[in-house]
C-alpha cells in the first residue's frame, strides 16, 4: 500500500512539473517556439505530437511554417531544387504526399523480383509493366525518383535486390522523361535547334543515370571559349569576339577576322587541351556521348564536330554541318553567305585536329568519288539521326549488347517514326528478348499499316507474340533443384559462394548448378569441354564474373577463393540480397529454386573463413530461376 501511495504521489507531482513546463513553454513567442522546434532532435512524430497537445502548439506548427517546412528539408533535402526560395508552401501536405508515394513506390519495387525473376532476364517487361504502376499513381515524378534513389543510397551492401530493381525502373522513369523532353525539341522551328542541346538528349538517354545536364555541358564548352578568349586577346585586343557575352547570338562578319578564331581555337583544342579523334577505338559508343568526349577528350567526326561548332558559334564563327560519308566535316563559308557553289567553302575535319580541306581533298578522306549533294548543310534532326545511326550499327555489331541496340532504335523512331526497316528491327528485338510482347503487337500494327508488303514477316511476329502472351498467362513453375537428390551428389558448390577460376584466374560468384553440362554439343566442342577430366559429366556452375560477364564453368576448374571480396557484376542484385564478407545471401526468389544452397553455403564458409560472431542462422526458401549462360568452362 505505501508503495502504491507512493506510486501516486510520484505520477501527481510528474503531471504538474508537466503542465507547469507546458505553460512556461507556450508563454513564448511564436518565432523562439518554432526556432526550438526545429531542433535536429526531434523528428516528425516529435512535431505531431507536440502539434495536439494544445491548440497554441498546433497553430505554431501549422503547415506553410517554418517547423514542417524543416522537417520535410531535413527529410528530403534533395527535393528542394524543385521549390521556389521564399515562395508559400504547404509544407505538412508537402510531408504527406511525399511519405505516402514512397511507401507506395517501395512497395511496387519490392513486388518486382517476386513478379518477374525468371531463368531469362525479361528487363523490359519487368521496367514496362513497374513503370506504368508507378505512373498510375499519379504521383509527381520527382517524389518517384527522390524514393528510387533512397533506395540506391541505402547500406551498399544490404538490399541487393531492392536496389537491383529500383535502378532498372529509375532507369526506365528518367528515359521516359528525356523522351518527352527531345519531343518538344524536335518540335521547335529548326533555325531554334541547337545540335548541342539535341546531342546532350541523346546522351542523357542512353546514359539516363549519369549526372550531367545542359546546363553543366554548356558551363563546360564556356570555360574553353574563355580560354580561347584568352589567347585570342593576346593575338588581338580589340578582336569583336572578346566583347560578346556568353549567351550573345552575334556574328563575326570580316573574313579575316573569322580565321583568327578559328586559328586559335584549334590551338587551344588540340594543343592546349589536347583532344583527338579516338582512332584505337573507333567503335566504343563512349565516343558518341557528349559528356564522355568531354571528360576523355577523345571522340569520333561527328561528336567532335558538334562541340567545334559549338565553340566557333560562340565565339562568331557559323560553321555548318556537313553529312559526308563516312567522315562528318563542317563546312565555312569563304564568300557570300548561303551560296551553293560546294568551291566556295572550306570544309573543317575536327575529328582531325581542326584541317582544313578543300571540296577536292574531302575525297581523299573516303577514298572516292561523291556527288555535290554530300556536301551540303543539314539540319539539326539530320545530325542527330546520324548520331543516333552510328549507335544503331555498335548495337547491332555487339554482342548481346541489347541495351545500347534498344536505346538508339528507340531514340531513332522518336525522330523518325515511320521507318519500317527499324521498326521491323525493334519488334524483331523484343520478340528475341521476350519481353514486353503487348508492345510488340502494337509495333507490328503499325508497320502493316504502313507497308502492307511486310504482311509476311508481321504475320509471322504476330503468331508467335499471341503465343508468347498466352505462356505468359499459364507460366510453367519451375523445378527446384535439392541438393540431396541422388543425381545431385556429385555437386560440390553451392549458390553464393565466391570462387576463383583456376586455369583462368577470373573470382566469381555462383548463382546456378546443373549436375552435368546443359549447353549444345556446338557449346561443346568451341569450349573443348571433353578435353576437361570429367568432360561433360561433372556438375557445371552459372557465375557472375567480376568483368561483368555471365559464364559456365566446370566444377574441376573452380575453388572457393581463398580471400573473398565482392563481385562488381551488374547481375548480383538479380539473385542476391546482401554480401555478407565471405559470400553472397540468395534472395527468395533463388533460394526457391535452390531451397537446400544456403544452409550449405553457411556451413561451407564456416568451414573455409572461421570467425567468433559466425552463429549464422539460413533464411527461409521459397522463389524461381537464375539464367541459363553461354561461355564458360
Amino acid at each position: 500500500m505505501a508503495s502504491s501511495g507512493s506510486e501516486d504521489g510520484c505520477s501527481e507531482v510528474n503531471g504538474v512539473l508537466h503542465e507547469t513546463s507546458k505553460k512556461i513553454l507556450t508563454d513564448l513567442p511564436a518565432e523562439l517556439l518554432e526556432y526550438i522546434l526545429c531542433f535536429p532532435i526531434l523528428n516528425n512524430i516529435d512535431i505531431s505530437n507536440v502539434s495536439c497537445s494544445c491548440k497554441r502548439l498546433h497553430d505554431v506548427c501549422h503547415g506553410r511554417g517554418k517547423v514542417w517546412g524543416h522537417q520535410y528539408k531535413l527529410r528530403w533535402p534533395r527535393l528542394l531544387k524543385n521549390y521556389r526560395q521564399n515562395e508559400p508552401c504547404d509544407w505538412l501536405n508537402e510531408y504527406r504526399r511525399r511519405h505516402v508515394v514512397g511507401l507506395q513506390v517501395r512497395r511496387t519495387v519490392e513486388s518486382v523480383s517476386r513478379r518477374f525473376f525468371t531463368e531469362v532476364p525479361c528487363v523490359g517487361q519487368v521496367l514496362g509493366d513497374s513503370f506504368a504502376e508507378i505512373e498510375s499513381l499519379g504521383a509527381p515524378e520527382h517524389f518517384c525518383e527522390d524514393e528510387l534513389l533512397s533506395i540506391l543510397y541505402s547500406d551498399r551492401r544490404k538490399s541487393l535486390t531492392l536496389k537491383y530493381y529500383a535502378k532498372k525502373i529509375l532507369y526506365f522513369l528518367r528515359q521516359q522523361i528525356i523522351l518527352r523532353s527531345l519531343k518538344v525539341f524536335l518540335d521547335q522551328p529548326s533555325e531554334e535547334q541547337s545540335a548541342l542541346e539535341g546531342a546532350v538528349l541523346v546522351d542523357q538517354y542512353c546514359n539516363p543515370l549519369a549526372g550531367f545536364s545542359l546546363h553543366s555541358i554548356s558551363t563546360q564548352l564556356q570555360e574553353i571559349a574563355d580560354k580561347v578568349k584568352k589567347t585570342l586577346r593576346i593575338k588581338n585586343s580589340s578582336h569583336p569576339s572578346l566583347r560578346a557575352n556568353q549567351d550573345d547570338c552575334f556574328v563575326v562578319e570580316d573574313l579575316e577576322l573569322q580565321r583568327q578564331v578559328v586559328c586559335v581555337l584549334n590551338s587551344v583544342l588540340y594543343e592546349q587541351l589536347e583532344y583527338k579523334g579516338n582512332e584505337c577505338d573507333y567503335y566504343n559508343p563512349l565516343n558518341s556521348y557528349i559528356h564522355q568526349v568531354l571528360l576523355q577528350r577523345t571522340g569520333i567526326p561527328i561528336s567532335l564536330s558538334v562541340l567545334y561548332m559549338t565553340l566557333a558559334r560562340k565565339l562568331g564563327v557559323q560553321l555548318e554541318p556537313v553529312n559526308f560519308p563516312n567522315h562528318f566535316l563542317l563546312r565555312w563559308c569563304q564568300q557570300r553567305r548561303g551560296s551553293a557553289d560546294i568551291y566556295d567553302y572550306i570544309y573543317i575535319d575536327a575529328f582531325g585536329k581542326g584541317k582544313q580541306l578543300t571540296a577536292k581533298e574531302c575525297e581523299y578522306l573516303i577514298g572516292h568519288q561523291v556527288t555535290a549533294d554530300y556536301y551540303s548543310a543539314i539540319s539539326t534532326t539530320e545530325v542527330l539521326l546520324r548520331m543516333v545511326g552510328n549507335l544503331l550499327n555498335i548495337g547491332k555489331r555487339g554482342e548481346g549488347n541489347y541495351q545500347l541496340l534498344r536505346d538508339s532504335l528507340d531514340l531513332y523512331l522518336t525522330i523518325n517514326p515511320d521507318n519500317v526497316q527499324y521498326l521491323l528491327l525493334q519488334a524483331r528485338l523484343y520478340f528475341h528478348l521476350g519481353i514486353w510482347p503487348e508492345k510488340v503487337l502494337d509495333i507490328l500494327q503499325h508497320i502493316q499499316a504502313l507497308d502492307p508488303s511486310q504482311h509476311g514477316a508481321v504475320g509471322y511476329l504476330v503468331q508467335h507474340t499471341l503465343e508468347h502472351i498466352q505462356h505468359k498467362k499459364h507460366p510453367i513453375e519451375p523445378c527446384a533443384k535439392k541438393r540431396s537428390a541422388p543425381e545431385h551428389q556429385e555437386v560440390h558448390f553451392s549458390v553464393g559462394l565466391i570462387m576463383k577460376h583456376k586455369r583462368s584466374g577470373y573470382n566469381c560468384v555462383i548463382y546456378g548448378w546443373d549436375p552435368k553440362c546443359t549447353m549444345c554439343q556446338e557449346w561443346i566442342t568451341t569450349m573443348r569441354v571433353h578435353q576437361l577430366s570429367y568432360g561433360v559429366n561433372q556438375p557445371f556452375y552459372n557465375v557472375l564474373v567480376q568483368d561483368g560477364t555471365c559464364r559456365y564453368a566446370a566444377q574441376e576448374n573452380l575453388e572457393p577463393h581463398s580471400a573473398p571480396r565482392e563481385i562488381a557484376h551488374p547481375e548480383v542484385g538479380r539473385y542476391f540480397s546482401e554480401f555478407c564478407e565471405t559470400h553472397y545471401t540468395a534472395n527468395e526468389e533463388l533460394q526457391a529454386l535452390y531451397p537446400e544452397d544456403t544452409p550449405e553455403t553457411l556451413r561451407t564458409v564456416q568451414e573455409l573463413y572461421p570467425s567468433p560472431d559466425a552463429s549464422l542462422e539460413p533464411p527461409d526458401p521459397p522463389g524461381t530461376p537464375p539464367a541459363q549462360n553461354a561461355t564458360g568452362v
